[in-house]
């Protein structure tokens, strides 16, 4: 059975999405929050496995809640459930440790897949997302991008993927935000590793920072 919390402050649509995925018969809904504060107090008691987090909330947002949760408890997976897909709360909730980002119009069956997805180690980014991220690194990385490319003989698709290490993106994140398969990926990031002489992601990451 999978444990799931609910993060909402509209009570009444947390009642209904229990209900839906109360019927998939894998799923039970171990608590509903109506803020982060009060998420971060009952995840640390109820311990769920997976957590679904709106982002505007009174008082503690689900960004902050995410990365607070996250610190205390690193196994739980944070799927961000919002009306919202604004590219900074996307790019943010993702940096804070959301395995993933969906929005309120999303079928009942798509979200119970995604729990399930996110519950066996996969990211949740669907391709309307996955877009927002991409282009909104593409705007702000230009200059960077031109940077690391002369400094160290990357790629296109190198410096991209160098600037997504920096900002904080995952291996399997990085894959899914662009498409490519968890294998061509670590490839890439192989490929970075040896242009930048270094040996590990530490080391890379902090080389990258130093042209920021």
């Amino acid at each position: 059975m999978i444990r799931v919390m609910l993060v909402d402050d509209q009570i009444i649509l947390a009642e209904g999405i229990k209900s839906v995925l109360e019927t998939s018969g894998d799923i039970q809904v171990c608590g509903i929050a109506a803020d982060g504060a009060q998420a971060l107090n009952l995840a640390q008691k109820d311990n769920p496995d997976v957590i679904l987090m709106d982002i505007r909330m009174p008082g503690m947002n689900g960004v902050v809640a995410t990365k607070k949760i996250k610190e205390v408890l690193p196994d739980v997976k944070i799927i961000i459930l919002t009306t919202f897909d604004d590219s900074d709360y996307i790019l943010s909730a993702i940096n804070g440790g959301a395995c993933g980002y969906l929005l309120k119009d999303i079928g009942s069956t798509a979200l119970i897949d995604a729990i399930r997805n996110a519950y066996a180690g996969d990211t949740i980014l669907p391709s309307k997302i996955a877009k927002k991220i991409t282009d909104a690194a593409l705007m702000v990385s230009d200059d960077r991008e031109v940077r690391l490319k002369r400094a160290f003989g990357l790629s296109d698709r190198e410096a991209g993927i160098a600037i997504m290490m920096a900002d904080g993106f995952t291996n399997r994140q990085i894959a899914s935000a662009l498409k490519l398969s968890d294998g061509t990926a670590r490839n890439y990031i192989s490929s970075i590793y040896l242009k930048l002489e270094v040996e590990n992601r530490a080391a890379a990451i902090a080389k990258i920072k130093g042209f920021n």
